[in-house]
């Protein structure tokens, strides 16, 4: 009975609308960080572009939104989807439904193919788009997804970390994190990362390596400004997970 209540759009929306309220008013009542101070002329002078960052942390990616900015965010198709895909139009985002996978397989069922197509068509508009760079279950691994768009689109990745002073940690897979109000939040970014259109394999995992690395580094940087640790950080099941993809992958050479 409450998963089928809880499968009910007219609940889901409901959730939608007061994780959205919920938001409004934690960055209403917060003080704002900027790291560096130019941090969204970095965004705007990369336009446009693919802005990423790891899930778990991405409650408090509408932060980073001017009134009047357009961006495009893709959002999974299942029951918790459709509560933060209705959150985030309300916060005045659009929405594109579909999500990377652990397998290949996997990665039609869930649209993550029509999804890149989506995003790729919008990106040739001139139109921002945003995606966590990790895929479901496997938490900040660097997922090919993301590299791939870059490559098709010529477009950059634009690494961006938002993290709250004030906040409930969660032990989930993700290692969410649920902003609290009357905080500081710092929004941290740094460098576009290109991958080129003739990009091999070895030059796209080379980029795939250097988005974990520049990611890592911009969320301890914004929970340093708090004086905090990164709660997701040096997870034992994170570092098996990114050994065992680069062990798959092989060696390379050199950066992106």
């Amino acid at each position: 009975m409450l998963r089928k209540i809880g499968s009910s759009r007219f609940v889901q929306h409901a959730l939608g609308w007061l994780l959205a309220s919920y938001l409004r008013f934690v960055r209403w009542s917060s003080r704002e960080v900027l790291i560096p101070e130019n941090a969204r002329a970095l965004i705007y002078d990369n336009a446009p572009g693919i802005l990423t960052f790891w899930h778990g942390q991405h409650f408090m990616q509408t932060f980073f939104r001017l009134p009047g900015d357009r961006c495009y965010v893709m959002i999974s198709r299942h029951g918790d989807g459709e509560i933060n895909a209705h959150a985030a139009e309300l916060l005045g985002m659009s929405v594109v439904r579909g999500s990377g996978a652990q397998r290949k397989d996997q990665v039609k069922k869930r649209g993550g193919i029509q999804a890149l197509r989506a995003l790729l068509g919008l990106l040739e508009q001139g139109e921002h788009v945003s995606m966590t760079a990790d895929v479901p279950k496997i938490s900040r691994v660097a997922g090919d997804g993301i590299i791939t768009l870059a490559q098709l689109s010529g477009r950059p990745i634009l690494p961006v970390a938002v993290v709250c002073s004030r906040r409930i940690d969660f032990k989930s897979w993700d290692a969410a994190s649920v902003a609290l109000p009357f905080g500081r939040y710092a929004i941290v970014t740094n460098k576009a990362i290109w991958v080129p259109r003739d990009a091999d394999a070895a030059a796209k995992e080379a980029a795939r390596r250097e988005l974990e690395a520049e990611l890592d580094r911009l969320y301890a940087t914004g929970y340093a400004a708090f004086g905090q640790q990164d709660p997701g950080a040096n997870r034992e099941k994170v570092r098996l997970a990114r050994a065992k993809r680069e062990a798959e992958a092989g060696p390379h050479e050199g950066n992106a």
